[in-house]
């Protein structure tokens, strides 16, 4: 299951001394409040992990998602950075907000994401690449499934072809659960995070302190109306405002700048 790390700019077999992580809301932790009006999330929690496997040397971590951003933004505002950065990581997780706009081509948005993994690849110590998650139980985006899969299977190929790790969300099961998202249902919660963040470690050969896929404590069974009823508040509360801004060409994203821009100590 575990994938080896090549070895690092700091010449520790296996070692990772800095990590960078790119990418959209998903990367940046919405869904995991923080202190101050930030957010955590599974980045975040993941370089905690990486910092404690060796708390002699100092660990460096920078986090340049920004919520709402399209492939092609991430290639063009934070992979130069993530190169000018230079770390022994770097998470790359993008193309879900392309995928799920209409009329999207799942193939034609890996191939850009195939440029840029190979620009990465020839600039930092290792790449690790994120699939989608397996939307089979989440309304209205249950759709897209066949897409997100779609882009999901190229991005394994494209690991593949350029020797990168691979976090695999479609497989994680137990984010199936309502229980590991947020209330707007596009964005995990902090448990959600939690989970990823300890997958990410296991591709890496990491030893973890809770299995990510450990089943969910029993829920008691709910009604259709209690259901329904649920559905017509997110949709009202979540869905209409980001359709919303989609028909405006707007993001959540605007305005909103990179956490950690920089690689600095935990």
């Amino acid at each position: 299951m575990a994938q080896d790390v090549r070895t690092s700019r700091a010449g520790t077999p296996g070692g990772i001394g800095s990590y960078a992580a790119i990418g959209d809301s998903f990367t940046e932790g919405v869904g995991d409040p923080g202190p101050a009006g930030t957010y955590l999330g599974w980045a975040d929690r993941f370089a905690v992990l990486l910092a404690d496997r060796a708390p002699e040397h100092p660990f460096r971590y920078a986090n340049l998602a920004v919520r709402g951003r399209l492939l092609d933004q991430i290639v063009a505002e934070q992979v130069p950075r993530a190169r000018e950065l230079a770390p022994d990581l770097v998470t790359f997780c993008a193309g879900g907000n392309d995928i799920i706009r209409p009329g999207s081509d799942p193939d034609a948005v890996a191939e850009r994401f195939e440029r840029a993994v190979a620009d990465l690849t020839n600039a930092v110590g290792t790449v690790m690449v994120t699939t989608g998650f397996d939307t089979r139980g989440v309304p209205v985006l249950r759709h897209l499934r066949g897409r997100i899969a779609t882009y999901s299977a190229h991005v394994r190929s494209i690991a593949d072809r350029y020797d990168c790790p691979v976090l695999d969300l479609w497989s994680l099961r137990s984010v199936q659960d309502r229980r590991a998202w947020d209330r707007d249902r596009l964005h995990l919660s902090p448990e959600g995070h939690t989970r990823v963040a300890l997958r990410a470690a296991q591709v890496l050969g990491i030893d973890v302190p809770a299995d990510p896929d450990q089943p969910w404590p029993p829920l008691p069974p709910r009604g259709t109306l209690e259901v329904r009823r649920d559905d017509i508040h997110w949709a009202r509360e979540h869905l209409v405002p980001w359709f919303g801004r989609r028909l405006r060409g707007q993001s959540s994203g605007d305005h909103v700048a990179a956490k950690r821009p920089d690689l600095l100590p935990l």
